[in-house]
């Protein structure tokens, strides 16, 4: 398995990742909001970005997708990790925890004091792997759509 940032050129490799995310979470977004997605995680906007797995061949067969923002708790900014997926058939080989490694280094490249995430309650898989890895702050999100 080899890991990179991801990179313009990623579109057709991402794009199917993109779309297995989506269809987990049962979530549309939009042609014009996907190309503005990809855009910003491959260099419109320097707060945002991806890493690749890929595989021997060179396929994607996992993302994980960052955005660092200020927070008003510390000197550091925060880093997001807002989007991680592997394709089913890669499963279960560290491929997730490899992708978040890199977004922790990458935060801590940044200055970053800390890394976070959601994800939703039923996804227990996930789940699994993220206690290892992490703390669960017992916070609970609350939204509003706007």
């Amino acid at each position: 398995m080899h890991y990179r940032p991801m990179q313009r050129t990623d579109y057709a490799g991402w794009r199917p990742l993109w779309d297995g995310y989506l269809t987990f979470y049962k979530a549309a977004v939009d042609e014009d909001t996907t190309a503005l997605t990809f855009r910003r995680l491959t260099g419109d906007d320097p707060t945002m970005g991806a890493f690749l797995a890929l595989d021997d061949t060179g396929c994607a067969v996992g993302v994980v997708h960052w955005i660092t923002h200020r927070s008003c708790w510390t000197a550091g900014d925060y880093c997001y990790l807002q989007d991680l997926y592997v394709d089913a058939a890669h499963r279960n080989r560290g491929i997730g925890a490899a992708l978040i490694d890199l977004v922790y280094t990458e935060a801590g490249r940044r200055g970053c004091s800390r890394v976070w995430w959601l994800t939703h309650e039923t996804n227990t898989d996930a789940m699994a792997l993220y206690e290892k890895i992490a703390t669960r702050s017992g916070f609970i999100q609350y939204r509003k759509m706007l």
